[in-house]
């Protein structure tokens, strides 16, 4: 049996390219101690063994995390059941599709050629946090073919598959779990109630309305 936990804990489950970017923003905004990020995502070797330990030690040391590795499938049963107090949010977008697409988007113009999907080489090839991470972590997380690194039926049914998980995990105790969309300026309130914080804003915060805007759902 694990241990319990009664430290609160907030961490944002959504994958990326969700708007977990805007979720940091907002809080920063609030004060918390946000974790690590560069330590989150090395522990992807961990999660894919489903030694969810070294994930649990890196969330004693701040108060709120987002992304790699808290939003891959299965680690936010392991954080709620040891985190007995903990709050998950997990953001959407307006559709499978759209997430897809800002995904290919936004690896394509930091591993490849801004054009196309980036090919098994080019993962391989990609120097972010070491040569062959970019590689390793999608082979690891996505299960894709070696010859169709982002094949889209499968990337569609990973999306699908873990906001669909997370809800059903969640359907016995609601009030644990907020799905927001970011896109949805209202709900912005929406978080700072969860959060049972006042709000700052009135909508979610981005640095520079005409750049950011087509960032928020970074």
């Amino acid at each position: 049996m694990l241990f319990k936990n009664k430290k609160s804990k907030i961490f944002c489950i959504g994958l990326n390219k969700t708007g977990t970017t805007t979720i940091e923003k907002v809080l920063k905004d609030f004060k918390y101690k946000l974790g690590n990020q560069e330590k989150g995502e090395l522990l992807f070797k961990d999660w894919y063994k489903r030694d969810f330990s070294s994930i649990i030690k890196l969330s004693k040391t701040a108060e709120a995390f987002q992304d790699a590795p808290f939003s891959f499938p299965f680690t936010f049963i392991a954080l709620d059941q040891y985190f007995c107090n903990a709050k998950f949010i997990l953001t959407v977008r307006d559709s499978p599709e759209q997430w897809y697409n800002s995904l290919v988007t936004h690896h394509s113009k930091v591993w490849a050629d801004g054009i196309n999907p980036p090919s098994t080489q080019d993962l391989k090839n990609a120097e972010y946090r070491y040569k062959g991470f970019a590689y390793e972590n999608n082979k690891m997380i996505f299960k894709t073919p070696e010859d169709d690194p982002y094949n889209k039926e499968i990337l569609l049914d990973y999306y699908t598959n873990h906001n669909y998980q997370v809800i059903e995990y969640f359907r016995s105790c609601p009030e644990k779990l907020l799905v927001i969309n970011v896109s949805n300026d209202t709900d912005y309130i929406r978080l700072c109630d969860f959060l049972n914080k006042e709000p700052i804003h009135k909508t979610f915060p981005w640095e520079n309305k005409t750049r950011d805007k087509k960032k928020k759902n970074d």
